[in-house]
């Protein structure tokens, strides 16, 4: 089991079921997933009615966790890793622009329940990044840039549209759009819908705002506005070099900055591995919770024999 803690094919796009051939070496992708996202749908989506040892809540922890399993299944990645938010530790994007995701309120019970997904994730023998100062989106652009270097592919998983900044012929962003359905977007689906290059999601959504965080954007510049000008410009810079939005630069430079993902966040090791759904099954009997024990035990009765044991590193 991993339990590794950080404190502090074409294109991958093509079927998960496919590989891809990079200098001789078959890989299959690496996926990366951004846990508060899809742990905070799952907690709206399940029933409270969940519980589990002490009558405390399970439905973040069982939709999650069915989601996770559902996606591997259906991906068959060399490995996974899964990113966290630290909530209650600021990052420097509170601390460049206070009002970045202000007054956002969570649940007791769902934090509770963010608190130890993670030991899910470790039990399940896959990877996850959580550490002071950083977002779970830092995680996905880090791996993604570990991923490719390495002459790998990435598969992220992330209901955040900044992601798609990480978008490339190696890697594709997994959406969730409906009824568990995904959409599976790399570079012509981000030109598709923005209108610009994934490098430049970050300047896109500096110039266009961002509701949802806090970001105001530029004055008098909407979507098909900051798509017009990227189209122009490759960045924001050449576009106040040649006098555009001089007077609002240094905003939005502070909002482009906030809107990047960092691809130096610390990762643990990414190395092959194998799942130990039998250690996840044991976690899952201990929270009471049957139903996801007898689903894990499924899964490590059809294991492979030959295949590769988790990694203890």
């Amino acid at each position: 089991m991993r339990t590794t803690e950080v404190i502090i094919p074409e294109r991958a796009s093509e079927n998960a079921e496919s590989v891809v051939m990079r200098e001789g070496i078959v890989n299959r992708p690496l996926l990366v997933v951004d846990g508060d996202s899809f742990a905070h749908r799952a907690y709206h989506a399940v029933p409270k009615s969940i519980r589990r040892e002490g009558n405390r809540g399970a439905g973040a922890i069982v939709g999650f966790a069915n989601f996770l399993l559902r996606l591997y299944e259906t991906e068959r990645p060399r490995g996974v890793i899964v990113g966290w938010d630290t909530l209650g530790a600021p990052t420097y994007r509170q601390k460049l622009f206070p009002a970045y995701q202000a007054g956002r309120h969570f649940d007791d019970e769902l934090v509770e329940q963010l608190e130890i997904l993670p030991q899910f994730v470790a039990a399940c023998g896959f990877a996850y990044a959580k550490a002071a100062g950083y977002e779970a989106d830092d995680f996905l652009a880090s791996a993604v840039a570990a991923e490719e270097r390495r002459g790998g592919c990435a598969l992220v998983a992330s209901g955040d549209r900044d992601s798609f900044q990480l978008a490339s012929e190696a890697t594709t962003i997994l959406y969730p759009v409906k009824a568990g359905e995904m959409a599976r977007i790399g570079p012509a689906e981000v030109r598709v819908r923005y209108g610009v290059e994934p490098r430049q999601v970050p300047d896109f959504i500096a110039l266009r705002g961002d509701p949802s965080d806090g970001l105001p954007g530029a004055r008098g510049i909407g979507p098909k506005g900051a798509a017009a000008l990227l189209h122009k410009y490759p960045t924001l810079e050449e576009a106040f070099a040649d006098g555009h939005l001089a007077s609002q630069a240094e905003q939005l430079r502070v909002y482009r900055r906030i809107a990047t993902m960092d691809p130096t966040a610390p990762l643990p090791s990414l190395d092959e591995f194998a799942p130990s759904w039998d250690t996840a099954a044991a976690l899952a009997r201990d929270w009471d919770l049957s139903r996801l024990a007898q689903r894990l035990d499924e899964l490590a009765a059809s294991t492979q024999p030959n295949e590769p044991v988790a990694s203890n590193k």
